[in-house]
């Protein structure tokens, strides 16, 4: 699963391409300005960032150097109406990995996501707390080099944890994010997800990584 963050301030818009990543599978959140964008970045790690040249407060120039500066791993697809050659070196030259102009197509939209997750790949092959291990391609997870074996919704839960290494993660970033925004953050389901994740990751094992954070919710802590 590929965590998004679409920074675009027309609502349709944003609506309109959260919309067509999440039918792709992909996990997305929005944010219409630089400073909602930046609040996103505190509580969640984004393997893709869709980001508009012309938004409030700042320019979508500045605010990929700022996210370069910050996350260096992650990829910015810079998307905007501004066409001329000009334009394109600016983005490029602030940080953006690649430039798609208004109008666009979806699935060109799509296929520009794949092109540049798959140059990503390598990086992102794997995820590793000490030894815990998650392989996104094969979907084998590993702790002490023993298998443990998982199922889709656990899977898609501990790499959204494994993302979000010693971020205190409330019910409703949780229920967006793995469940969908649709999703009832009150379910009991994320408890009965938990508590499965837990016995398979934690339970056999003396150190207790998966915890829970009264009133606040769950946290996976980094291991040495």
């Amino acid at each position: 699963m590929t965590n998004i963050l679409v920074i675009e301030d027309e609502k349709k818009m944003s609506a309109f391409i959260q919309q067509g990543l999440e039918e792709a599978g992909h996990s997305v959140e929005t944010a219409e300005s630089p400073t909602l964008a930046k609040a996103r970045f505190g509580k969640s790690k984004f393997d893709l960032i869709i980001l508009d040249v012309m938004l409030p407060e700042m320019s979508g120039f500045d605010l990929a150097k700022e996210i370069r500066a910050t996350s260096p791993s992650s990829i910015i697809l810079m998307l905007t109406a501004l066409n001329t050659t000009k334009d394109k070196i600016q983005g490029l030259d602030s940080g953006a990995d690649d430039y798609l102009t208004k109008p666009f197509d979806l699935e060109e939209l799509h296929a520009r996501i794949r092109a540049l997750l798959r140059r990503n790949s390598s990086e992102k092959s794997s995820l590793h707390n000490g030894q815990l291990e998650m392989n996104l391609l094969t979907r084998q997870v590993l702790r002490e080099g023993i298998r443990i074996d998982l199922t889709t919704k656990e899977f898609t839960l501990l790499e959204f944890f494994m993302r979000n290494l010693d971020k205190v993660m409330d019910r409703h970033t949780i229920a967006r994010q793995v469940w969908g925004a649709d999703f009832d953050p009150d379910s009991n389901v994320i408890d009965v997800y938990i508590n499965h994740l837990r016995k398979k990751i934690d339970s056999p094992y003396t150190k207790k990584i998966l915890k829970t954070v009264v009133g606040q919710g769950y946290v996976l802590n980094k291991m040495e």
